[in-house]
């Protein structure tokens, strides 16, 4: 579905990507992560036909993006992180704006509109101007709006950035929904439980390089099962153990306020790159 090998772009002298090589398959929900300034968003622009590629193979369902065209942008639907629906417009007026981008017949528009509305539940908001809308809905309706044309891939750029817990658990539920039909699923994500718990599989990119591919069941596999947090001066020190017994006599062993909890896909990161995602 998406095929990437030896790829590569620099802007000015900055290499932003470097040799990156990765495969997404057929209604998989891939995340890809990495702290900030790491290449995600060059490589989701050189995906999604925003930005050419400086070398190497970039393969969208069957489509070479070297020279990319419409058909190949009929392949992607994009969420971006900024929210850029127009506040002055209902919600039908912008969903029907992406409908004459594409497009679609006033049929063919309207049918897919209403079923998307039910889809996301926002059916009752048709005529509600943007701007009169919560932060949410907004996010609900960008995935609506990315989905009309029925594109084989979704890009999520950030898609709970800005949201409360509550509601990114809600923004979750609906992405794995569209799962359910086969689409495949781009995720990025600064919330690393996101992909966690969303993702079956998750790359790792750091300086412009891919760092690990692999899913996080695996990756956290590799650092134990428990962890045991200390604060250690101004610095917090991350022991980890396979057993919880040995991570309970070590704090019986030692005078120490330690944390103890379930290992996670940061520690992973942490390991691999010496970074937080942030």
């Amino acid at each position: 579905m998406i095929r990437i090998q030896n790829l590569n772009k620099t802007y000015k002298s900055t290499q932003a990507l470097i040799n990156v090589n990765f495969q997404v398959n057929k209604g998989e929900l891939f995340a890809f992560l990495g702290p900030n300034g790491a290449g995600k968003t060059t490589t989701i622009r050189i995906l999604t036909g925003l930005s050419k590629l400086d070398s190497g193979l970039v393969m969208l369902n069957g489509f070479n993006l070297e020279h990319p065209g419409i058909e190949s942008r009929r392949q992607c639907g994009l969420v971006p992180q900024s929210i850029n629906l127009d506040r002055e417009l209902s919600v039908i007026e912008n969903l029907n704006i992406h409908c004459r981008l594409f497009r679609m017949t006033k049929e063919q528009s309207a049918s897919r509109i209403d079923e998307l509305l039910d889809y996301v539940e926002m059916s009752d908001r048709k005529k509600t101007l943007v701007k009169n809308l919560s932060g949410g809905m907004k996010r609900r309706l960008m995935i609506a709006r990315a989905l009309l044309h029925s594109p084989a891939i979704l890009f999520l750029d950030e898609p709970t950035v800005g949201l409360d817990a509550a509601m990114r658990r809600k923004i979750w539920a609906l992405i794995r929904k569209i799962q359910q039909h086969e689409t495949t699923i781009f995720l990025t994500t600064h919330y690393i439980e996101e992909a966690q718990f969303l993702a079956g599989r998750v790359a790792f990119i750091d300086n412009g390089a891919i760092v690990v591919v692999d899913t996080p069941e695996s990756l956290m596999k590799q650092k134990g099962t428990w962890a045991l947090d200390r604060l250690k001066e101004d610095d917090m020190e991350t022991l980890f153990f396979n057993d919880r017994n040995q991570a309970n006599d070590y704090i019986a062993a030692h005078k120490d306020s330690f944390t103890l909890r379930r290992v996670n896909l940061e520690d992973s990161f942490l390991a691999l790159t010496g970074k937080k995602i942030q």
